[in-house]
């Protein structure tokens, strides 16, 4: 290992949207059927610093985030996926660990994934290491997958590394494939684009476990949204942009999406969604797992000035296309 004295390294992780195919990258339904998921990252991030502790504090590690931790004993250490990563990386050094978000977490934006991976990424570094953002994408998978057990998928951690709009793989014997799609209508997309924040903020844990218990009964539903994914997928890479096509795409995803557990949408939700599509909005769905968090539609711009005023419960939270993944904003010895 490297001379770690003085050295801090800090990396920031973008976060993501799914446009459709959500759900079908998790393992009950890849093993069996293969999983696609159309993602973009977009110009909102999470940074993480990571140095070598002082040894003149009094405790070996100190993690500043939403709380701040002080402990001595990693097995102390309350953040899960921070706890973990230092350990898969066998790091004996102090550690001071910081994070800051430009958005809440548990909101659907991937905001844990994108923490393991911007986490791993400046672990790597810390310890000398040369790896590919494949290899971070699938550390950072079986960090909160195998280890952790977390009922979700592996979309996240992928979308965070390799940055971009992607048309993911998800083949049966758990390998990845990313295919960057690279056209006009990308950024078409991001100019119709509208996202507005629901002030709920949720544990996905609870939805995805739900949906893994009816995974029988959602099969079918799971199969037709990886179908509307091929059909995003090629309405995407058309020549002329069709943002009716792609809107009803998005609404179907999410009319199949609600069917997957009633903790997906509610009332509020609901309404949110229907005062939308009325005042011009042509489709849009919940980002992640559901039950909170942002609400994402595609609506002409014209429209846009009526929607978020008929939202006024909402924060409208403006967006760019992010084409790049995690990367090192700081490297210093």
């Amino acid at each position: 290992m490297e001379n770690n004295k003085n050295k801090i390294i800090t990396t920031a992780t973008p976060q993501r949207i799914s446009f459709a195919g959500g759900g079908t990258d998790i393992g009950y339904f890849f093993e069996k059927h293969e999983g696609l998921v159309i993602s973009s990252t977009i110009d909102k991030f999470i940074y993480v610093t990571v140095k070598e502790h002082n040894p003149l504090f009094v405790e070996k590690y100190r993690l500043n985030y939403s709380i701040t931790e002080q402990v001595n004993n990693l097995e102390e250490i309350k953040n899960e996926i921070a706890r973990e990563c230092i350990k898969f990386l066998g790091i004996q050094e102090s550690l001071y660990i910081s994070t800051i978000s430009d958005l809440p977490a548990s909101s659907g934006l991937a905001s844990s994934s994108c923490f393991a991976v911007g986490l791993l990424n400046a672990l790597h570094q810390f310890k000398g290491d040369h790896v590919s953002i494949a290899q971070i994408a699938e550390e950072a998978c079986h960090i909160e997958i195998d280890i952790l057990k977390k009922p979700i998928g592996k979309q996240d951690q992928y979308a965070a590394a390799f940055g971009g709009i992607n048309y993911f793989n998800f083949k049966k014997n758990g390998k990845v494939s990313a295919e960057p799609i690279i056209n006009k209508n990308v950024s078409k997309i991001f100019e119709n684009s509208l996202l507005f924040y629901t002030n709920i903020q949720r544990s996905a844990d609870v939805v995805l476990s739900d949906q893994k218990m009816e995974f029988k009964n959602n099969e079918q539903n799971l199969i037709d949204i990886k179908n509307m994914a091929i059909e995003f997928y090629d309405v995407l890479c058309e020549e002329k942009f069709n943002i009716i096509k792609l809107a009803e795409l998005l609404h179907n995803n999410w009319l199949a999406k609600k069917a997957l557990s009633n903790k997906i949408s509610n009332l509020e939700i609901d309404n949110y969604y229907n005062t939308a599509i009325l005042n011009g909005a042509l489709g849009g769905k919940i980002l992640g797992a559901g039950g909170g968090g942002f609400l994402f539609f595609l609506a002409p711009q014209s429209k846009h000035n009526q929607i978020i005023n008929s939202l006024l419960g909402l924060k409208h939270v403006e967006i760019n296309f992010e084409p790049v993944g995690t990367r090192t904003l700081l490297n210093f010895s």
